[in-house]
């Protein structure tokens, strides 16, 4: 009986199977809707931001925010070059945090804690856009949009006791906006003193957390806790305006502040050879301190005199003693024509001693070439007291990262006055009718202040500081700034001519030590000169 109950079951068994599938494919084709219509096909713009939201999940940052900019280039090259920034980036974590590591672990009573393995996996980070801030000051501003939804394999093993745990991290999301600033901008390699990182908003951290195999974030409760706690602690360490500082140059060295004054007293000249056809010389000396683009100075000229006496004084600044050097050079003045070279001699600033005074009989060579025989002739000598000052430490800017910082006043600025500090930066979109080679010229108080000129530039930068010590504070006074152009051509019509002009009152640079501002031209059609006044007091 037995038997045939079993038999019979698989009959069952087989038999209703058979059916089900036989009647299921009948239904199925029998009530197979026929009015199916073909789908819809619409533009992006048509959608509501509901039907967007389900089409575009990842919709890129660029896409949302118009002014950020495209980054493809950027996670392009990242992509290539993952694999070395890899080994690299674990490299140097692994190098810094190895004795933040052996400091701590004695307070906690751990034997030791090491990295088993340390990779940032295969999956390299990606921006999603960047936005770039345009200032006036000497800086670069970038926020840039970064996710990274990585496959991270970081296993420690930790040994406290006798025992051994091992801790590992996998599955790590970070979604996070900084704001990267480089400043101060400096002439020296890379360019930037100092980079200022700081958040914008709390990043979003997700991340798996496995001990002895078993996913510890699975535990109800952990895992909000955990990344709340992570949100908070980075947010107290480096959400805006916090920002973390990493020094790349010396601000001081790189910017090439002035650390202190060279004064100069030209005293005399003696035995000057005879440069003019009756005999005599109309000597004069220029003075110039190497490695700097300060104007050169010059003595009076001591008319058919071949042993002149000056006792004329002058103060330069210096910005690097060790390498720099002051440039001593005697002319013979020609009321026609390029006035002659009588002779030369260098002094290295490192050979002056600080705060003393030091005089100096200098025999005038050719030039400075050790190999040249004409320097064994006789060309005479020049006599002159040098005494070098450097800056006190008190005087010294320190906080150089901020450029808008007003630095006080030289000793020896007259107390009820100040010093008026005037730096042309540059200018845009200046253009002349006949030709583009411009410079600025300032005008105040009756003294004269000119720039270099740049040739053939519709959009030249300069970079020229000048500066005018005065009695009271200019607070009625009026500075004017003009744009000229001159033309090297011989025989032009129009060998000079204006580009454009601005008259700056002083009230404002008084009252708020600085400004800096770009200032549309009059009588230009486009263009703007950036213009930054410092008012320093003692």
């Amino acid at each position: 009986m037995g038997f045939f109950s079993t038999v019979f079951g698989f009959l069952g068994f087989g038999v209703g199977v058979s059916s089900g599938l036989v009647i299921g494919y009948y239904l199925f084709v029998y009530f197979q809707p026929s009015d199916v219509k073909d789908p819809v096909v619409r533009r992006l713009v048509e959608h509501d931001s509901k039907n967007l939201r389900g089409l575009l999940p990842e919709i890129p940052f660029w896409v949302k925010n118009p002014d950020y900019d495209r980054m493809d280039w950027l996670n392009r090259f990242i992509e290539v070059m993952w694999p070395y920034l890899d080994k690299a980036i674990c490299r140097t974590a692994k190098n810094i945090a190895t004795p933040i590591i052996a400091e701590q672990i004695p307070k906690y009573k751990i034997e030791s804690v090491e990295f088993e393995t340390l990779t940032l996996g295969s999956l390299p980070p990606t921006f999603q856009g960047m936005k770039v801030y345009l200032t006036e000051e000497k800086e670069l501003i970038m926020e840039p949009f970064l996710k990274w939804a990585g496959n991270p394999n970081i296993t420690v093993a930790v040994k406290a006791y006798g025992l051994k745990a091992t801790i590992q991290v996998v599955d790590l999301q970070i979604f996070a906006q900084p704001r990267i600033t480089l400043k101060p901008l400096v002439p020296s390699f890379p360019c930037f003193a100092n980079i200022f990182v700081s958040l914008m908003e709390k990043p979003y951290v997700d991340f798996g957390l496995k001990l002895f195999g078993a996913d510890l974030m699975s535990i109800p409760g952990l895992y909000r806790f955990v990344q709340e706690l992570i949100k908070d602690q980075v947010a107290n360490m480096y959400l805006w305006p916090k920002t973390l500082d990493v020094q790349i140059l010396d601000p001081t060295k790189a910017m090439q502040k002035p650390v202190g004054i060279l004064h100069v007293k030209v005293l005399r000249a003696s035995k000057l050879r005879k440069k003019d056809l009756l005999g005599g010389a109309d000597p004069y000396v220029k003075l110039k301190i190497t490695e700097s683009k300060a104007p050169s100075k010059k003595t009076a000229v001591k008319h058919k005199n071949l042993n002149p006496e000056w006792n004329e004084e002058f103060s330069m600044v210096v910005k690097d003693p060790e390498t720099q050097a002051l440039e001593l050079l005697v002319y013979d003045w020609e009321q026609v024509g390029k006035h002659d070279k009588m002779g030369m001699n260098v002094v290295p600033l490192k050979e002056l001693p600080p705060d003393e005074a030091k005089v100096m009989t200098l025999d005038l060579l050719k030039n400075m070439d050790p190999n040249d025989g004409q320097n064994d002739k006789m060309r005479g000598q020049i006599e002159v007291e040098l005494t070098y000052k450097p800056f006190k430490e008190e005087d010294m800017p320190h906080n150089t990262e901020n450029t808008g910082e007003v630095q006080k006043a030289p000793e020896g600025t007259p107390s009820g006055g100040g010093l008026l500090v005037v730096t042309v930066h540059e200018a845009q979109d200046v253009e002349g009718k006949h030709h583009t080679n411009p410079y600025v010229r300032i005008n105040f108080k009756g003294e004269e202040r000119k720039t270099k000129q740049v040739k053939k530039s519709r959009d030249p930068r300069w970079e020229e500081e000048f500066s005018f010590t005065l009695e009271e504070p200019p607070t009625k006074e009026r500075m004017h700034v003009e744009v000229c152009s001159t033309s090297s051509r011989i025989g032009l019509l129009h060998p000079k001519e204006t580009l454009g002009y601005i008259d700056i009152g002083l009230a404002d640079v008084v009252a708020n030590k600085r400004i800096n501002e770009k200032f549309h031209l009059i009588d230009s059609k486009n263009g703007r000169l950036q213009i930054e006044l410092q008012w320093r007091t003692s």
